[in-house]
């Protein structure tokens, strides 16, 4: 009989493998351009300057997260409301989130893929071709995947660092996340600056990259020894 823990991985790895086959499909299916033209035309983006979405959900989102992030990187040290959370838990959320970002970043400053407002389908220059096609479509690029979504799904390290000792905050922790990436990528989508795909994207890296580094966490690893022996 498996042990618990390998089954939960054998579901992890099963989830994130079948999450990568529907984003594939995804991109595929043309839902992209159906999604962007029910907020631009050929005419561009008329959200693209709004408060909300560009002051508030943009400018002043994407500092609170930056400081958030940078709590959880103080954390390891300082704890502050983490207290109850071993210090080594508390250093991979902060290590995960940072290297979720950092991946992120790394896609889209290889990416040639522009961003919706530079298409020739809302006003822009460049033609529409599918990320994965991995070709430069002729416009600025460097828009795949979504970097301001990643700011609210890099925090879903989270669910990781705490399922073991505290799966209530686990579980919140991982639905604030999902929401909150959604959220930005959806306030930059109805601006212009991202396809769906470019969210649904970015919150994938994120996840798979936090999944990644709980697997090879030395508390993780530990953890699984001493349940091994157990068991």
């Amino acid at each position: 009989m498996s042990h618990p823990s390998l089954v939960s991985g054998r579901r992890l790895a099963a989830f994130t493998f079948l999450a990568a086959l529907v984003l594939l499909c995804w991109d595929l299916s043309g839902l992209d351009m159906w999604l962007a033209h029910l907020a631009g035309s050929a005419r561009g983006f008329p959200l693209r300057d709004d408060w909300l979405l560009s002051h508030v959900l943009h400018d002043e989102s994407r500092l609170g997260f930056m400081l958030l992030t940078l709590a959880l990187a103080l954390s390891a040290a300082w704890p502050g409301p983490l207290a109850g959370v071993a210090q080594g838990r508390r250093l991979q959320w902060a290590a995960s989130a940072l290297a979720a970002g950092l991946a992120v970043w790394l896609v889209k400053v290889t990416s040639g893929t522009s961003c919706p407002w530079d298409l020739q389908a809302f006003g822009g220059l460049a033609p529409y071709l599918p990320h994965w096609s991995l070709r430069p479509d002729g416009g600025p690029g460097h828009c795949f995947p979504a970097g301001h979504a990643s700011w609210g799904f890099a925090l879903v390290g989270g669910y990781f660092a705490l399922r073991g000792t505290h799966p209530a905050a686990a579980r919140t922790v991982l639905f604030g996340a999902l929401l909150s990436g959604l959220v930005l990528g959806l306030a930059q989508q109805w601006r212009g600056a991202h396809f769906m795909s470019h969210t649904l994207d970015a919150g994938w890296i994120c996840w798979t990259v936090a999944w990644g580094m709980d697997l090879f966490w030395p508390t993780s690893r530990a953890a699984a020894r001493q349940l091994a022996a157990v068991g």
